[in-house]
């Protein structure tokens, strides 16, 4: 028998996930942007039979510094820190772009291999390749008559 040991506030995050999920389909973009923004990373996430696939635009993130993980075999946590620029000698009229530290972490559709996991980052978007685990892949079956 294995056991293992679960966070207590694992169960709200998914239920914040699905309300999040909820509130997207209910009022499309707007809300799911208005729910993620308090996060500072909007992310998309789209699935085929073999693979779950994520985008996050991430301008002017060092890919270096971006910590992405899988664990449980369906959660994928991206964190990471968008530096403030510097700017001296000047007064803010409008700040509307995001700085700071973020993390973003999502409940995927289908349990995946962490192992083949593939991360690329270019022009400012982080585009993520996670091939789905054997166990949650479609298989056809034979019926026999």
């Amino acid at each position: 028998m294995v056991l293992s040991r679960r966070n207590p506030f694992d169960v709200l995050w998914e239920e914040f996930n699905q309300v999040q999920d909820e509130f997207a389909r209910l009022f499309n973009r707007a809300a799911s942007w208005a729910v993620t923004a308090a996060s500072g990373l909007p992310i998309s996430v789209w699935e085929d039979d073999n693979a779950v696939y994520a985008e996050a635009d991430l301008p002017g993130v060092d890919p270096a510094k971006l910590e992405v993980t899988v664990t449980e075999g369906n959660r994928l946590a991206i964190q990471g820190e968008r530096p403030a620029p510097q700017i001296e000698g000047a007064s803010w009229l409008r700040q509307e772009r995001p700085y700071g530290k973020f993390y973003r972490e999502v409940v995927l559709p289908a349990l995946v291999d962490p192992d083949k996991v593939e991360a690329k980052y270019e022009l400012g978007v982080l585009r993520l390749t996670l091939p789905k685990h054997e166990a949650a892949k479609p298989r056809k079956i034979v019926v026999q008559g």
